[in-house]
């Protein structure tokens, strides 16, 4: 669906994405329309799918999260129903944030939040205890640089 964006449209969508908490009332005035207006317009991006659903992001390290890990998997299995088992394991496991599917020679990447190494290992005893994997390489990050869930704005007319 070929969604068109005008500029006030992309003004309310980077106010959302910057604070979802504020009054329709706020954005109106930040972005130079009324508060009528700013709601059909997040009505019609809602309808359209632009806007999914509306989060809280909370800090991992105030809640013992202290731990990062960027998994790296390699499988030589790539049958539907082991790629079924995979997304179910993945999908049950909590601590797994983000989990893509790749190209090239790795074949998934896993961001994972826990509190330590240990529970990092218990992560991953359960996840091949579940599933039959090649090769897992396991990532440590010692420092985020950038962590966004703001997406940048399109120029052009549609997106």
């Amino acid at each position: 669906m070929d969604v068109r964006l005008d500029p006030i449209d992309r003004k309310i969508l980077v106010e959302l994405q910057a604070d979802a908490s504020q009054s329709l009332d706020e954005i109106a005035r930040k972005v130079g329309s009324s508060k009528t207006p700013v709601w059909n317009r997040v009505r019609k991006l809602k309808e359209a799918g632009v806007i999914g659903r509306q989060t809280v992001i909370l800090d991992p390290e105030k809640l013992g999260l202290e731990a990062c890990f960027f998994v790296l998997i390699r499988t030589s299995e790539h049958e539907a129903e082991w790629q079924q088992k995979f997304l179910r394991a993945l999908r049950e496991r909590p601590e797994v944030m983000e989990a893509h599917r790749l190209a090239g020679e790795i074949d998934y990447i896993l961001k994972v939040r826990v509190a330590n190494a240990r529970a990092y290992d218990a992560f991953y005893q359960a996840l091949i205890s579940e599933v039959r994997i090649f090769n897992v390489t396991a990532l440590l990050s010692m420092e985020e640089l950038k962590n966004s869930t703001e997406l940048p704005m399109p120029d052009n007319a549609g997106v």
